[in-house]
């Protein structure tokens, strides 16, 4: 068992806070669809491109892999729009657990933290068709795709992240779904949680503190814990995930 105290939990966002990502695969065929691409992308072909993190580059990728040249940062805002529209019409919740997580962290006084590779918008509009306008606040640090160069598996983001937070890696408890995310998180020294989703599932997850295999809607809502004294051990923030 881990002995470091943890003071705060980093969140990955798609396919971790929420199963985000079929309803991208549906932004990003409309936005397609729109520019009169005809491109359609199928679920074995998205699970391929998210090897590549970051919509844009996926776009970049896909068009190059057709021999084509296109404007991925203008088809990216387009269907980052649609994507956008799609949350508020209610077409996504947060994980099982994710949300009662989110609340015992605040109430035992860990801070809490978001590293993705998604836009700022994303993230935002995420947060406030779940857990209401105005949530973003609950975060000591949100760090996205736009903020960085390299995406993961480059550890930038969970780096900036620590750096806002002003805490050492092994201080944070990071929860991610992906093996990318996973060892983004460990190259910054972050214990890490993974629960995979929907498309991460069956990937390589060696290094992480604990894999909660569970189907990726089904992730219980933990009890409250009895007791939590000068920062949460390892094993406390296992057992919320766990519903121990």
């Amino acid at each position: 068992m881990l002995r470091e105290m943890i003071r705060a939990i980093v969140f990955d966002v798609d396919g971790t806070m929420a199963e985000t990502e079929e309803l991208h695969r549906r932004a990003f065929n409309e936005a397609f669809a729109e520019r009169g691409l005809g491109w359609i992308w199928d679920r074995p072909t998205y699970a391929r491109l998210l090897a590549t993190t970051g919509g844009r580059e996926r776009i970049a990728a896909h068009a190059s892999s057709l021999g084509m040249t296109v404007d991925a940062a203008s088809i990216h805002r387009c269907k980052t729009d649609i994507y956008k529209r799609l949350l508020r019409d209610g077409g996504i919740e947060l994980r099982p657990g994710i949300a009662a997580l989110i609340g015992h962290a605040r109430a035992i006084g860990l801070s809490l933290a978001i590293g993705t590779t998604t836009s700022r918008p994303n993230v935002v509009s995420l947060l406030d068709v779940t857990l209401g306008a105005g949530s973003a606040s609950q975060f000591s640090s949100i760090c996205t795709g736009e903020d960085v160069f390299a995406k993961k598996p480059d550890p930038e983001v969970d780096h900036l992240v620590l750096a806002e937070l002003g805490l050492k890696g092994s201080e944070c408890m990071c929860i991610e779904d992906s093996r990318n995310g996973l060892l983004a998180a460990l190259a910054a020294g972050m214990p890490t949680v993974v629960t995979p989703s929907l498309y991460s599932a069956g990937e390589d997850f060696s290094g992480a503190t604990q894999i909660v295999q569970r189907p990726p809607d089904s992730l219980p809502a933990p009890p409250m814990p009895h007791a939590f004294l000068d920062g949460a051990p390892v094993h406390a923030i296992l057992g919320l995930l766990k519903g121990e």
